[in-house]
């Protein structure tokens, strides 16, 4: 599917009255993401962290645009130590589907969990609900990558975790205070190449 096909789904939702609803995998590691900072003159920043560990928070996002294109929500989860897995991803996509309670069209990359039978099956019974693929290899189409950008770049960076529950308490934390900024996550919507207008 390329843009045009992306384009056919936007007319889809709008035609439905129907949520577009953008989503996305990714994974918060205990080493820092360093970034320039601040530091008295003469004093170089020092950060310590654990060596040769490579447990992760895998985290899964929704960024959802209303019917009438004046809202953006985000909905997400996190499972510390684990992947985002067939089974976790179908049981993101119900709890999402009684989110909204009404038509939702899903746009989503060809992760293999997206792909795989299990999902396919459960999708197949699923009402209100139509999905599309981005095209592969354009992962600047989706919002939700920009979002993780802004997670990992702003309130995470150089910030190095000693202890994955405290990295998974760190990450809900900024997720949840996103969920109460309207202007960041239009602007992840507005940043992506879709030609999808906001009111």
């Amino acid at each position: 599917m390329g843009k045009t096909g992306l384009a056919c789904s936007q007319k889809k939702a709008s035609r439905l009255k129907a949520w577009l609803v953008f989503l996305d995998e990714s994974g918060f590691l205990l080493a820092p993401l360093v970034r320039r900072s601040w530091a008295p003159c003469g004093q170089t920043p020092v950060l310590y962290q654990r060596g040769r560990h490579h447990k992760k928070v895998s985290a899964i996002a929704a960024l959802c645009v209303s019917p009438e294109r004046d809202e953006v929500r985000l909905y997400f989860r996190l499972y510390p130590g684990g992947d985002v897995d067939s089974t976790r991803v179908i049981n993101f996509l119900r709890a999402l589907n009684h989110e909204l309670e009404v038509n939702w069209c899903l746009i989503w990359d060809r992760l293999n969990a997206h792909r795989s039978k299990q999902t396919s099956q459960w999708l197949a019974g699923a009402e209100r609900l139509w999905t599309s693929f981005f095209p592969p290899y354009a992962p600047e189409l989706n919002p939700v990558e920009y979002l993780w950008s802004w997670a990992k770049m702003n309130p995470l960076a150089n910030r190095a975790f000693f202890d994955i529950d405290d990295l998974a308490v760190e990450a809900r934390h900024a997720a949840r205070s996103l969920q109460h900024k309207q202007t960041l996550l239009r602007s992840f919507v507005q940043h992506s190449p879709l030609l999808l207008r906001l009111k």
